[in-house]
């Protein structure tokens, strides 16, 4: 499927602008140095005169470019290889500390690993690497209560230093969450880059784009939505929704089958379930969704409704366009949204599941 925009004058704009909403869209080679890049690439920015485009890096290869050292644009995922070998050694063992001084003994300045995760999770990484170790002892406690073995194995020396930790995260002292909330996030890759994706123990409550503005914003509004704090994580929802999504991608998946979790105003849990009645491949206008609310004139409100939706593509409101045909507006950005539209109108996607809500 080719998603390469249809201008060049659009292209354009999205490197100039380093527009992460475009990556895997399009590549463009530089005619004067003979590589190609991402839309992203940090480098400093050619001449328009001197770009061409492409619609996948196969082409720009075949073309006769050679592939960007900086942004990798062969790579599926544009983590840097130091991040990912980060987050090998934190899955590997959640317990460890990583300080400042052990990433500048691997050649690593501690700055560079603040911004990128800061940008990437929406937390410095001695924030990630402390919420992982304690989200891992918050499931021990809750498996088997024992609370000897959270603190060690966790990498905490003492009992009171786990406990204050553990309070400050979570609210309560470990002794009384044994049966507590805790809203788990992982993230996620796909073709349109990368996913944040959040689940209580009832369901997915949270898909975003990670470059969508005011994420963080997102996550504090979840710790009051469900009274409960948000740390990184996974459970069987977030393991369940990275396989389906891969299927989806792929257009083997029509439906998904993670149960969902929305709370909102009356109106807005309306508008979300017309979402989700949605057929695949098709699209529906804001006014058919008014109407079928049972609020005609509520056209702007529901376009509100559609921007304040945290499930991005399993509450489909990509498939809500104008009334004339146009795509209208889209948080994740307009090329997202006639990305999924273009790969749910092509033929081959098999036979889906119901999607259960809660």
């Amino acid at each position: 499927m080719n998603t390469m925009p249809q201008t060049t004058e659009e292209m354009e704009r999205a490197y100039l602008e380093r527009d992460a909403s475009y990556n895997g869209l399009f590549f463009l080679g530089v005619r004067t140095t003979g590589i190609f890049c991402r839309p992203t690439c940090p480098a400093r920015k050619p001449l328009p005169k001197s770009v061409e485009y492409f619609p996948t890096a196969r082409a720009a290869l075949v073309a006769g470019y050679r592939p960007c050292k900086r942004c990798r644009p062969l790579e599926l995922d544009d983590q840097p290889p130091w991040a990912a070998a980060l987050l090998i050694d934190v899955q590997r063992d959640p317990s460890s500390r990583i300080t400042d001084g052990d990433l500048r003994a691997q050649g690593i300045d501690p700055g560079t690993v603040r911004r990128y995760f800061l940008r990437r999770y929406g937390m410095t990484f001695q924030a990630f690497t402390r919420a992982r170790r304690l989200s891992a002892a918050l499931n021990q406690i809750r498996e088997n209560g024992a609370l000897d073995t959270a603190v060690f194995e966790s990498g905490y020396e003492s009992h009171s230093g786990f406990r204050d930790a553990f309070a400050r995260t979570f609210g309560n002292p470990p002794g009384r969450y044994r049966n507590g909330k805790c809203v788990f996030l992982s993230w996620l890759s796909s073709p349109l880059g990368h996913l944040v994706a959040g689940a209580t123990a009832e369901g997915v409550c949270l898909l975003e784009f990670t470059d969508r503005r005011m994420l963080e914003a997102e996550f504090a509004a979840l710790r009051k939505l469900f009274d409960a704090p948000v740390v990184p994580g996974s459970n069987e929802h977030l393991e369940a929704l990275e396989g389906e999504l891969a299927k989806y991608f792929a257009r083997s998946l029509r439906a998904f089958s993670v149960p969902l979790v929305y709370p909102g105003t009356a109106f807005q849990r309306r508008g979300w379930e017309q979402l989700l009645a949605i057929p695949y491949g098709e699209t529906r206008s804001y006014e058919q969704i008014a109407v079928t609310v049972g609020e005609p004139r509520a056209v702007r409100a529901v376009g509100r409704a559609n921007g304040l939706n945290r499930v991005a593509i399993l509450i489909p409101c990509h498939r809500v366009v104008n009334k004339n045909g146009e795509l209208g507006g889209y948080g994740g950005g307009l090329r997202r949204k006639q990305y999924l539209l273009d790969l749910e109108r092509s033929d081959g996607a098999g036979a889906g599941l119901t999607t259960r809500c809660t």
